[in-house]
């Protein structure tokens, strides 16, 4: 067992992990953060995206004892200081940008890290960056016009694929 420490969601925690603990199992198993979910264990579906250290991570790939004393925020975080929803999951909402919610954590977290790197991309950007995020149930149009609009652009001129 190794002792970790890391700061999530701007509160530090701790706890005793074992050296193939994953981080999403000490997410959601020690830490009881279950908004990231676990969809393949493989990397493949995006499910887990989380961002550690500024950068977008699948943390079903990532072992725990990796983020000791790193800076890690989950879609937990993601809620404005009041809890309201912040524009992202607000336009999630209000573009229907979800159906069974599975995916939702997951692209929620890719779309935080397209936009803070890119404030304005265009639909081709946004299809590109969820590239490996997967929704078995929307076909993606929503959750681009979501995207779309949390970056403050008009949505009205995409078309439904």
């Amino acid at each position: 067992m190794q002792n970790i420490s890391m700061t999530i969601n701007g509160k530090p925690v701790s706890g005793d992990v074992e050296g193939r603990t994953l981080l999403v199992e000490f997410l959601r198993n020690d830490l009881h953060l279950t908004g990231t979910h676990v969809g393949c264990d493989t990397s493949q579906c995006g499910a887990c995206a989380i961002h550690v250290n500024g950068i977008i991570v699948k943390s079903c790939t990532m072992f725990a004892a990796d983020a000791d004393g790193a800076l890690v925020d989950t879609i937990e975080g993601q809620a404005n200081a009041d809890g309201s929803l912040n524009k992202i999951q607000q336009a999630f909402q209000d573009h229907h940008g979800l159906q069974c919610g599975f995916c939702t954590p997951g692209m929620v977290m890719a779309a935080a890290d397209l936009l803070k790197n890119n404030p304005t991309p265009t639909e081709a950007e946004v299809r590109h960056h969820l590239d490996g995020n997967i929704c078995r149930c929307t076909g993606y149009h929503n959750i681009i016009k979501a995207i779309m609009a949390a970056s403050g652009q008009d949505v009205s001129a995409i078309a439904a694929e």
